[in-house]
C-alpha cells in the first residue's frame, strides 16, 4: 500500500493539530524557534532531519509534553495547554522515544493501560476494553506475547508491544516518534505498512518522526523537513526531497531519483572516492 498523490493542504484552518509561532526548549537552551505548522488531517505526515535539529522535541510539545515557551499548539483550534487531560488522551495518541516500561509487566497489560483514556473514574474494564488490546495485539504481531513479561523481549518485540498500546488507546490522531527503532528492515517495512493501513482504513491521522529519508518518502503524503529548530521545506515528498534539500538539511552529497517500485523519492549517497569501495 503506497500513498496517493493527494494529500491534503498543509492549512491551519483545516487541520485537527498545528503549532502557531511555536518555541520549545530546555533549560536555558531554545530548541523549537519560532516554528508554524500544520497537520494536514487524515493522512500520514512525516517529521524528518538531522539529529539535533528539534524533531522530537516538536512532537513532544504537539502532545503536550513540553510547555511552549512561545507561540501555541491548537487541537481542533483550541489551545492544548486549556484542555482537560484526558480529553487529550482521548484524542491524541503518542508513541515517545524510548519509553520505559514497569519492572515485571505483562505484554497484555502494558496494552491494556492504553484503554485507561477510555476508562471512568472507577477504572472499569469491558469488552470493548478487551476487543481493543486484542486486535493491537494481533495488529503488530505480538499476540503470543501476550502472558510474557516485556523484561524478556528483544528490543524489537518490545518495540511492537509499545506500538500496540498506542494502537488499544484508539484515538485519532497518532504521534510516533521513530517507531521503527530497533527493528530489523523486514519489521520497519510491516510496521509502516500497518501505520498507513490504519490510515487508510480508519482514517487515523499519523504523524512520525523518522531517519530514514527514502521510507519516509515511501510512505508518507505529507513531509516536514527540519533543519535548527525550524521549517525548511513541507508538502508531497516527491516536491520537497530534492539533492538541494539533502544536501542542506543533512550535509550530504546524495543522488535523488524515482523509486523504481513506488516513482517516490530514493537516494543514494555519493560516494567520495569510488576506488576504495569494495569490487
Amino acid at each position: 500500500m503506497i500513498p496517493s498523490d493527494t494529500a491534503h493542504t498543509a492549512d491551519p484552518a483545516f487541520s485537527a493539530l498545528a503549532a502557531e509561532d511555536l518555541s520549545l526548549g530546555y533549560g536555558d537552551r531554545t530548541i523549537v524557534h519560532g516554528l508554524s505548522m500544520a497537520v494536514p488531517p487524515g493522512v500520514v505526515t512525516s517529521i524528518v532531519g538531522a539529529n539535533g535539529c528539534g524533531k522530537s522535541t516538536l512532537l513532544r510539545g504537539l502532545a503536550r509534553l513540553l510547555p511552549p515557551r512561545g507561540g501555541r499548539v491548537l487541537l481542533n483550534g483550541t489551545d492544548i495547554r486549556t484542555l482537560p487531560t484526558r480529553d487529550v488522551a482521548r484524542t491524541v495518541g503518542l508513541l515517545p522515544q524510548s519509553p520505559v516500561a514497569p519492572d515485571g509487566i505483562t505484554v497484555a497489560d502494558l496494552v491494556g493501560r492504553g484503554r485507561y483514556p477510555h476508562q471512568g473514574w472507577f477504572r472499569r474494564w469491558t469488552s470493548g476494553d478487551d476487543e481493543a488490546v486484542q486486535e493491537a495485539l494481533e495488529a503488530t504481531g505480538t499476540l503470543e506475547l501476550a502472558e510474557r513479561s516485556v523484561d524478556e523481549l528483544s528490543g524489537g518485540q518490545r518495540q511492537r508491544v509499545w506500538i500496540a498500546m498506542t494502537l488499544a488507546q484508539r484515538t485519532d490522531l497518532l504521534l510516533l516518534d521513530e517507531p521503527t527503532t530497533f527493528l530489523d528492515i523486514a519489521h520497519q517495512v510491516e510496521v509502516l505498512d500497518l501505520l498507513l493501513e490504519l490510515n487508510r482504513t480508519q482514517g487515523t491521522t499519523v504523524v512520525m518522526v523518522l531517519h530514514d529519508l527514502t521510507l519516509a518518502s515511501r510512505y508518507s503524503d505529507h513531509l516536514v523537513a527540519m533543519l535548527d529548530g525550524s521549517v525548511y521545506a513541507s508538502g508531497r515528498p516527491r516536491d520537497v526531497v530534492t539533492e538541494d534539500l539533502v544536501r542542506d538539511v543533512f550535509g550530504l552529497s546524495a543522488q535523488v531519483f524515482p523509486d523504481p517500485v513506488t516513482g517516490t523519492p530514493s537516494l543514494s549517497p555519493l560516494v567520495r572516492n569510488p576506488a576504495h569501495l569494495p569490487s
